[in-house]
């Protein structure tokens, strides 16, 4: 019976990825800074934290990088593993988005990500581990998301829904559990060593978007006409809050600018046929931990 290492487990990807494995018959490890217990048999939680202690690992068969991809590089780096495990790694397309960036804060996160990039695969080929990056747009579907399932719950709580006034830029919302089904067939491609950017099934304009999520709300919500102007304001007022902080000013600029990936070799060598972006209320609510 193969073992399995998932790092991130508990994030969106990871509650679809984390069950499909068990389903197939593996023994799986999944990474927690905290200490879980794990309700399958064949799955163990391990405490550790790819930034600092990590517990050792036994010979594994594939490696699931679902988390932050510069802690994951890191301890490839200063990590011997038994065997060849073969990897399989999420990255972002931040790290092209936002290179250009009028926000330094966003550069410096596409900076981080293209480093992360670049060890991960100097790493793992000097080890000769067969190697998969996956960088997906915009993540939805596990109700955990801090972008379009974050907008759905504070619309439902407080019935009002923004309806941004001249955001034009095409974004292309892919599921989660697309993704998860993704690592999958990356494990077991043939083909190997290779990025693949990949995005949703629908190229649709964030108004669109947003309407859908609108249109899928649970509970009714008064649509409130904003110009991208207030959003500004609305935005600066926000950021006095800890929990906005970490929304940039150039995500506003982004709302007229295309977000988009050229996903047509996934589809040819690992099969990738995401969903259209049809949300329903429960595509807002919370998957539970494997």
């Amino acid at each position: 019976m193969p073992t399995t290492l998932v790092l991130g487990g508990s994030g969106q990807i990871g509650r679809f990825l984390v069950p499909r494995l068990l389903r197939s018959g593996q023994t799986v490890i999944v990474l927690s800074r905290q200490a879980r217990a794990g309700a399958d048999p064949n799955l163990q939680w391990r405490q550790g934290d790819l930034f600092g202690a990590m517990p050792e690992m036994p010979q594994l068969a594939t490696i699931y990088s679902l988390g932050p991809l510069d802690g994951f590089s890191a301890w490839l780096e200063r990590t011997r593993l038994a065997g060849r495990p073969r990897i399989v790694a999420i990255g972002s397309m931040s790290a092209i988005s936002k290179q250009d960036s009028a926000d330094a804060a966003e550069r410096t996160l596409a900076a981080t990500l293209q480093r992360a990039e670049q060890r991960l695969i100097a790493s793992a080929e000097h080890n000769g581990l067969a190697w998969t990056l996956l960088r997906p747009t915009l993540i939805y579907g596990a109700g955990i998301d801090r972008s379009l399932s974050l907008i759905a719950r504070h619309a439902s709580r407080w019935h009002l829904f923004p309806r941004l006034l001249g955001a034009t830029g095409l974004r292309q919302p892919v599921h989660a559990e697309d993704l998860a089904d993704a690592c999958l067939a990356s494990a077991i491609a043939t083909f190997t060593n290779r990025v693949f950017d990949l995005g949703g099934g629908e190229r649709l304009s964030v108004s669109a978007m947003l309407a859908r999520v609108h249109a899928s709300l649970p509970r009714f919500a008064l649509t409130v006409p904003l110009p991208l102007a207030a959003a500004g304001v609305a935005l600066a007022c926000a950021r006095l809050h800890p929990r906005w902080r970490g929304i940039h000013y150039g995500a506003l600029a982004r709302l007229r600018e295309d977000l988009i990936a050229e996903d047509g070799a996934a589809r040819e060598q690992i099969g990738w046929s995401p969903r259209r972006f049809e949300p329903n209320p429960a595509t807002w609510q919370i998957q539970p931990l494997p």
